[in-house]
């Protein structure tokens, strides 16, 4: 699929970047967050069992098990193969009063609000050997507990935005009194303990509650630290079932998906010591399908809308993540500005039916591969040609 011309496409190009994932690790300390950072990232951030055992953040950037690269890996015989990656980061543990800058509170907030998605790691274990900051384990306190600081912290950022803009908007700014409207209702939620994400925006008022940056309308997974017990049925466990039935409510009217994700920690860290083949030997030993890190970066993948795209050929493989309505031009802009200022079309071929014929010879001789204009919506799985011109 690629060009050594001009008019071509990634042949060996050092792509300028496609859209990143970072996910933000969260949750009350000694919960599970650093193990789980540790397992995920190989990245060997601390774990030990005091509070505030991580105060500045770990950041892991891992590839996106894909698959499809290997795949098409096998067809083209290519020098170099580029996974998509994400990019986690392992933020202090939280305490009740971090709004008003108890404990590590600052540094949590101000590192919270550089993610993209939270990862919200709640216990829901017993083990009287790992201490609990309460005292127990409960996940739905512990979770209110962090969502309440959150909000706390959104409700002082709404309010000094409404400040700012109330006396501009009364002098009839559009801008500002976009903001005092979008404000106002924030304002009322927020005050009730509702996190932003469950008040319904569109339009002018969507993009104005957008440049807010709140923390509570970031896409939330809660990651249910569970037993290696209960990982082929998590709904077993009754911690994991609260935490279930909590998230459902805090998902609201507006729309927004928080998700649950059941990952043990503990088994993570055991499969980061394996080989490739090993850790698929010991998923099958454990009766499961993917490990945690695959669900937590689809889950991730699914809240924030995210799909991939793939481009191949001799000097390389390489899998791209764009978000779900991206258009061919803006697709291209990804691996490189001027492919998207010179965008003359995409030839365009499903990975299935690529590999379905063997060669992309043979799926251009099926009437497989398509070409493009600048309207075209990319979709998970494209393997892509792009022509430019610059």
């Amino acid at each position: 699929m690629l060009s050594p011309h001009n008019c071509g496409t990634m042949g060996g190009w050092d792509g300028e970047g496609s859209v990143g994932l970072s996910i933000g690790i969260v949750g009350l300390p000694n919960v599970g967050k650093s193990t789980l950072f540790n397992a995920l990232t190989r990245a060997g951030a601390a774990a030990a069992n005091y509070p505030f055992c991580t105060i500045d953040p770990n950041v892991g950037v891992v590839e996106v098990p894909d698959p499809r690269l290997d795949a098409l890996a096998r067809l083209y015989h290519p020098r170099k193969v580029t996974p998509a990656v994400v990019t986690f980061v392992d933020i202090a543990g939280l305490v009740r009063g971090a709004s008003k800058g108890e404990g590590l509170g600052n540094q949590f907030l101000h590192h919270i609000r550089e993610v993209d998605a939270i990862a919200h790691v709640v216990r829901c274990f017993e083990n009287p050997d790992v201490t609990h900051v309460e005292g127990s384990v409960d996940p739905v306190r512990d979770a209110e507990t962090v969502e309440l600081e959150l909000v706390l912290a959104d409700l002082e950022s709404v309010q000094r935005q409404y400040d700012r803009n109330v006396k501009a908007a009364r002098s009839g700014d559009k801008q500002a009194a976009s903001v005092v409207r979008v404000a106002e209702r924030l304002l009322e939620a927020l005050g009730q303990g509702q996190p932003a994400r469950s008040v319904a925006f569109e339009g002018d008022d969507l993009r104005t509650v957008h440049h807010m940056h709140l923390l509570t309308r970031k896409p939330v997974m809660y990651v249910a630290n569970i037993a290696e017990a209960d990982l082929q049925d998590p709904d077993a466990n009754p911690h994991y079932r609260r935490l279930k039935e909590y998230a459902a409510r805090q998902a609201g009217g507006a729309g927004a998906e928080v998700a649950v994700v059941p990952v043990c920690a503990q088994i993570e860290a055991e499969l980061a010591d394996l080989s490739p083949a090993e850790r698929q030997e010991f998923l099958r030993a454990l009766g499961l399908s993917e490990s945690g890190l695959e669900r937590l970066i689809r889950t991730g993948y699914r809240l924030l809308g995210l799909i991939t795209f793939l481009t191949a050929g001799d000097p390389e493989v390489r899998a791209w993540t764009i978000r779900k309505g991206t258009r061919a031009p803006e697709a291209a802009g990804e691996i490189h500005s001027d492919m998207e200022r010179g965008f003359i079309r995409a030839e365009v071929v499903a990975f299935e039916d690529l590999m379905r014929a063997g060669s992309l010879a043979a799926a251009r001789e099926k009437g497989l591969v398509r070409l493009e204009g600048r309207d075209y919506v990319m979709q998970d799985g494209d393997v892509v040609h792009f022509r430019f011109n610059v």
